[in-house]
């Protein structure tokens, strides 16, 4: 049986953890980043490091692989469909446009009548004047922006003169909901109407960073079937193929709202490596390479706790017990808020 050489645009650990999946199933990889350090080359078989938007090291990626696809959304659209034009990109980078852009994701979630907090468009400072019943909300560049980057809470119009914004980036304002809990869906859809989905998982963010998930989700039958409904049809229009992240706010009386798409696999998503008989990254490598589809089958609750910037050294030097997983990102450099690794609980 053929099994393609998957390109991975993007090297850090989601990259690796894919790279790792794929090995698993004889799927060579070459990564592309733009990061010389990046762990994930660590990992796959070939890299290439160069600027996304460098011709010369695109048309070197292109040719060493049969199917691409990336670790993280913030690629640019004009690469991903250039390098669509001559393998296949998966997921498809008309879906990674829309998600890329805030606006045009909660427009889109909005005309497939699947809830959201209100927001608007602000593309001047005078415009904040007019949208008072929308505070207390969150101010965020439409485009780009990850772990709380670009984001900035306004409770009252007078708290804009403490931030310093530059309006011509252009901005979406979101209300802000009576926040109960997070949850989010993992998907992975191989075609029409075929995809295995994951049960919820509840999530607490800290300093807007997601600090750690566990499953089973503490929330009701309704709120647990109409996440994977929404989770599905949200795929399903997207023509999706590959692992979605759909990310859910519950408010205080049980509503549930879309708060964001991520169209590659997911933080929140890590436990699963552990938890399942196929991961989110396996099922990714599977979906996009044209492998069988396996059912998925949980093996035990689970918790995941994200180690983040010095908390490193701890884990690097700590002993674990048989139902404990860590996974050292390899990053070269500690910084402050950066996701350096992550620990697994298995919970009987």
């Amino acid at each position: 049986m053929f099994k393609p050489t998957l390109g991975i645009i993007g090297g850090g650990q989601l990259g690796s953890m894919l790279a790792i999946a794929a090995s698993k199933l004889e799927i060579k990889t070459v990564i592309f980043c733009d990061d010389i350090d990046a762990p994930a080359q660590k990992f796959s078989n070939d890299f290439v490091h160069g600027q996304y938007n460098d011709q010369n090291k695109i048309r070197e990626f292109i040719s060493k692989v049969d199917v691409v696809t990336y670790e993280f959304e913030n690629i640019p659209y004009e690469t991903l469909n250039e390098i669509n034009r001559i393998k296949p990109v998966l997921p498809k980078p008309s879906i990674n446009r829309i998600i890329q852009h805030r606006l045009a994701e909660k427009d889109f979630i909005n005309n497939l009548n699947i809830r959201t907090t209100r927001y608007t468009s602000i593309e001047k400072k005078s415009e904040m004047d007019s949208v008072e019943d929308l505070l207390p909300g969150l101010l965020k560049t439409v485009t780009m922006g990850y772990d709380g980057k670009g984001q900035h809470p306004v409770h009252t119009l007078e708290s804009l003169d403490s931030i310093d914004i530059d309006y011509s980036k252009g901005y979406i304002l979101e209300k802000l909901v009576k926040l109960k809990k997070e949850i989010s869906i993992i998907i992975t859809r191989f075609s029409n109407q075929k995809y295995e989905i994951y049960e919820p998982i509840e999530n607490v963010h800290e300093d807007q960073i997601l600090r750690n998930s566990k499953i089973p989700a503490e929330i009701s039958d309704k709120i647990l079937n109409q996440s994977k409904l929404w989770a599905t049809q949200i795929a399903e229009e997207l023509k999706y193929v590959g692992t979605l992240c759909v990310e859910f706010f519950i408010d205080r009386n049980d509503n549930l709202y879309v708060n964001e798409i991520a169209p590659r696999v997911h933080n929140s998503g890590h436990l699963t490596i552990n938890a399942y008989n196929v991961s989110q990254f396996e099922n990714h490598v599977r979906a996009v390479c044209k492998l069988e589809q396996i059912p998925l089958q949980k093996k035990s609750n689970a918790e995941m706790l994200n180690i983040i910037g010095d908390q490193i050294t701890h884990y690097r030097n700590k002993k674990f017990s048989e139902n404990e997983f860590f996974f050292d990102y390899l990053k070269k450099d500690i910084k402050d808020k950066r996701k350096m690794g992550h620990l697994t609980t298995l919970i009987s």
